[in-house]
């Protein structure tokens, strides 16, 4: 999912430079590592009359193309939309489906394969990667403290998500919305279970968080 227009980071993040190559080709070598095929959802590219589009016709998206993305297919106005237009370019006869963003270029290939597996196994409809929450919870209204909120049982959700294709599909047929396709799930009453996650794997929201991005990149060599 590289659909996004970045707004809160000032711009189209998954396209920027990240040691050295795009912030979105991170994430398509990590899901070809572990997928059978790997379909890249964009964003609209205005054409010289402000119209949508085909980004296989823009170089920039053709490139990323060749370094690992088997279908380019343009987004649409909400995450669940451009979901939607990814699963249209899925082969039907696909069993499990991975989501996953863009701009978390470090989830590594171990994390899709675990999700992947947790599907495969039967445990669920769905799994997808946690974290505990670490910090204390406060809920505030007018800038003001109004609560201290009770962290057991709750947790962080990362991406890379898997799902059984079937389960998925239904899920967006009802043209939902949600910030996670587990979401989705979750109405349908659908069973969603949990890996570990990585504390490494970061969304890109803010422009320090790029840097941060290069740090971690910089420790693993």
């Amino acid at each position: 999912m590289a659909g996004g227009s970045g707004r809160r980071f000032g711009g189209p993040k998954q396209f920027l430079e990240l040691a050295g190559r795009p912030v979105v080709s991170w994430s398509i070598m990590a899901a070809r590592a572990a997928s059978d095929g790997v379909v890249l959802v964009v964003p609209d590219v205005p054409d010289a009359n402000g119209e949508g589009d085909d980004p296989l016709r823009d170089e920039s998206f053709r490139e990323l193309s060749s370094a690992g993305a088997d279908r380019l297919v343009t987004g649409g106005a909400t995450r669940a939309d451009s979901v939607r237009s990814g699963l249209a370019a899925v082969p039907e006869h696909a069993a499990i489906i991975v989501v996953h963003d863009a701009v978390r270029p470090l989830a590594p290939p171990s994390m899709f394969a675990a999700v992947v597996e947790a599907v495969r196994s039967g445990r669920a409809d769905g799994a997808i990667p946690v974290l505990p929450v670490s910090d204390t919870l406060k809920r505030i209204s007018g800038g003001m403290v109004r609560s201290t909120e009770d962290r057991d049982g709750l947790v962080l959700v990362q991406t890379p998500q898997a799902f059984v294709a079937g389960t998925l599909r239904a899920a967006h047929r009802s043209a939902g919305d949600a910030t996670d396709d587990a979401g989705l799930l979750e109405r349908l009453g659908a069973t969603v279970c949990t890996v570990v996650g990585d504390p490494c794997n970061l969304k890109l929201t803010r422009p320090e968080d790029l840097a941060m991005a290069e740090v971690f990149l910089e420790s693993a060599r």
